[in-house]
This record gives structure tokens, sequence and C-alpha cells, in this order.
């Protein structure tokens, strides 16, 4: 039976709840902290049946999947949602295509309002080359983001140039796993492995063509996205069918599996987006908590990590041979990869989740 005198937190995202990592962690982490949360989502036509958590989960359904037509479905389509709810004390708006709706119904029913900046919204690949698309976005950024009650986002440098922009404090809550017993994984054969949303600016095109030069590994892809068709025209023109698998959408436990067998993660992205040069990605850490090393671009958040803990590779480019060439240097020198592997063992315990819950909880905590 539910406690209704708990304090009613709505987390709003523009993605499946089932696949957004970050969210159940979470969602999970408030609702075990004394809140009563709901995570709102959309549904997918693909929509797999939703696991039971310890949250309230709803999909929004809405008839556009893109574009316009589908930001303008889901605004209202989450505004009344939020206004249906008969009891509500704090909204939680996940990046700026949430943040709209989110802001105007808090303002109606005087609320407080949570923003949790996953990206550099603005300067996304698929906004800054288009100059209408992103000078919207950055008035709703410019409107909205002043009025909330708390910002948070997920990485430190990331965090300083929402700080400046906006001149609001931004707090940091990184993307991190929960603490995982690790259980050494059967290694049959050398597995290198993306995990992640299939967008433009991801690198994959580069890891594809790379695997041209490597041998005695194979490249899997865990996600989908916009460029699948284009990845996967690159792979059979290039002949690379036995050496590049297309593993689709997995549900976490299955990623998590996956992972654990893995051999190198692989985390590269284009510097001409300012959202991927700031950016600390979660798959980063999930290679870490699986105990495997990672191949990741120069860039701040990853320079200051693996100075610390030298747990990966870094490469100043995306050029194929370059990337290949750092690969069959690491399956060449089994010490070196052993030295990262039990890098990546210890930093588990500075980068978990457990840690990172209890900063949130804290924040959360302050708004009552």
């Amino acid at each position: 039976m539910k406690n209704h005198n708990l304090k009613h937190i709505v987390c709003a995202i523009t993605n499946d709840p089932m696949y957004d990592q970050r969210m159940i962690r979470i969602c999970t982490s408030l609702q075990n902290a004394g809140f009563n949360v709901t995570l709102v989502g959309y549904e997918k036509k693909n929509s797999k049946p939703l696991d039971e958590k310890p949250y309230r989960q709803v999909r929004l359904k809405i008839k556009a999947t893109k574009g316009k037509a589908f930001y303008l479905g889901f605004h209202l389509a989450l505004k009344r949602f939020l206004l249906a709810q008969k009891k509500l004390d704090i909204i939680y708006a996940v990046d700026l295509d949430t943040l709209s709706a989110c802001a105007k119904i808090s303002k109606r029913l005087d609320k407080k309002l949570v923003y949790d900046a996953h990206e550099y919204f603005t300067e996304l690949p698929e906004v800054i080359g288009r100059p209408i698309v992103k000078s919207i976005w950055g008035a709703v950024a410019k409107r909205y983001i002043p009025k909330t009650d708390l910002c948070i986002t997920v990485s430190e440098s990331l965090g300083k140039v929402l700080d400046k922009t906006y001149q609001k404090t931004f707090h940091i809550i990184r993307n991190v796993p929960t603490m995982k017993a690790l259980k050494p994984a059967k290694k049959s054969k050398k597995i290198i492995l993306y995990q992640g949303v299939l967008n433009e600016g991801r690198g994959i095109e580069s890891a594809i063509l790379a695997m041209k030069y490597i041998e005695g590994a194979v490249f899997w892809i865990a996600g989908m996205g916009q460029v699948e068709t284009k990845l996967r025209a690159m792979v059979e023109q290039n002949k690379l069918e036995n050496k590049v698998i297309f593993k689709g959408y997995l549900l976490p436990h299955d990623l998590v599996n996956i992972t654990n067998t893995s051999w190198l993660g692989i985390n590269l992205l284009e510097g001409k987006s300012l959202n991927y040069f700031y950016s600390l990605a979660n798959k980063f850490f999930d290679y870490m908590m699986a105990g495997i090393p990672s191949l990741n671009m120069n860039f701040p958040e990853y320079q200051a990590i693996l100075s610390k803990h030298p747990m990966g590779l870094l490469t100043d480019d995306l050029d194929p041979k370059n990337i290949a060439k750092l690969i069959n240097d690491l399956m060449n020198n089994p010490t070196l990869y052993q030295s990262l592997v039990q890098s990546s063992i210890s930093a588990q315990s500075v980068y978990n989740w457990e840690v990172e819950e209890k900063k949130l909880i804290r924040l959360m905590n302050r708004l009552l």
C-alpha cells in the first residue's frame, strides 16, 4: 500500500523508461530514500513490456515519432499528465526537451522544479548544424533554466560551462553504475564493444573501418539509432560482416553480461561538438565496472580521470589506422592490458552509484 504522505516526484524523459539506465538508478534511489517516484517517458512502436521497478513507470503515447510534431505532441501530453496528478511536489525535468512543459506546470501549480542536464543540449551534433533549431532550444534554456530550484549535470567540465552560461549552480551527479561483485568472465575471444545510441558523431564509423586492420578480434555494436542503416551499409561495403556484429537494443542486464565478456570498450566522439568535448559518457564507467579497459577521446574529463586511474587509452583523432594501431599494440602488450584492468577494478570504489546517490538525496532533501 502506498504512503500518500510521501513527497511525489515526477521525472520526465523523452525516451522509453525501460532503457534509460541513469534514470533507472536515480528513480530507484529516490524511491528507496522515501520519495514516491514516477518516471514518465514515451512508448515506442517496438517498446517491450515494462520490467517491474520499485517506482511507478508511465509511457505516453505520441502519434509522431520525430521532429517538431513529436516534441509538440510530447509537450502537450506531458503537461496533461502532470496536471492530472492528484498529488505532486517536485517535477524533475531531464534535458531541455522536457524542461518547457515541466517549467510551465511547476509555475502553474507552484511546485519545485529540478533540471538535470544529461547533455549540453544546444551543442548536440543534431542541433549545431541547424541554426533555427539551435536558436529555439537556446531560447528555451535561457527562459526556463534560471527559474529552476535545483540544477544537476554529469561532469565537472560541463557543470562549469553551464554555470557560466546560465548563472546557475549546477551540481555534479556522475552517470556511474552501481557497484557489482566482479566475477571474472571467460573471454574466449577478444570482443571490442561499443554500447549506446547509434547517432552522428559517436566515432562508430571510424571504429568499424579500423577493423580492416585488426585481426584476432571482433567488434560488437550494442544499440540502435539514426545512423544504423548507414553503418550496416558500411560494414557490407567493406566486407566486414565477419568482424562487425550488430547486437541491437539490449535490456540493461543483458548489456551488463555482454560487457563483462568483452575485452575492450569503445568510447569515441567527434570533437566538433562541445557537448561531446565536455562529456563524461556512462559507457566509460560501465566498461570500468566490468573491469575492462576502454579507448577514449583525449578530452578534458577523460584526461583528468585517466591521469589518476589509468584504466584506458586516449586517442587524439578518429583516424581508423591510428585507432587500429592503438588496439593492435594493446593486443600485443598483455602486461599493459593487465595493468589497465587492475586500474579499472581499483577505480570502481571511487566511481560508483552508491557514492553519487548520497549526493543526489542530500540535494533533493534540501528542496523539501
